[in-house]
């Protein structure tokens, strides 16, 4: 009885967290607990790699209140000459739960590309959530987009 009450207390603890906003409602773009936005991969990296690569201190560059990594000076200076274009939709938040019209933190190995644009998502088993209906998603988190954060 004791496993059966502990485990429906995990289960009810997780969907809480999940469902909770991870930073401040007017955070833009999702941060780490130490301020790294996609928790300190490199954005380009998604595009040019095809692959999630960890950022290096030594290349980092602020945008829209956040700080991102980088795995090289070039990937850096092609952010910061077009941010928009490596950024990830919804500031970084997990694109399910803004579809779901919450934020989450995202998981940087739960990742996709559609239409030049890196969606990131939760974990990898909500990816697949995502994936089963990806445009539709798309749509949804489209409409609460910024809306969400308010």
């Amino acid at each position: 009885m004791l496993a059966k009450h502990t485990m429906m207390t995990t289960l009810v603890l997780a969907t809480v967290l999940f469902m909770a906003a991870p930073v401040s409602a007017a955070e833009a773009i999702y941060t780490n607990w130490r301020g790294k936005a996609i928790a300190g991969y490199d954005p380009v990296a998604y595009f040019t790699a095809a692959k999630p690569l960890e950022g290096d201190s030594a290349f980092t560059a602020t945008w829209m209140g956040a700080t991102w990594y980088f795995a090289s000076a070039e990937n850096r200076d092609k952010f910061t000459a077009m941010p928009e274009k490596f950024a990830p939709k919804y500031g970084g938040y997990c694109a399910y739960a803004v579809a779901q019209n919450s934020t989450a933190k995202i998981d940087p190995e739960a990742w996709k590309i559609v239409d030049g644009k890196l969606y990131l998502n939760y974990s990898k088993s909500i990816q697949k959530t995502w994936e089963a209906d990806q445009t539709a998603f798309i749509v949804a988190a489209d409409k609460n987009w910024p809306g969400v954060l308010n």
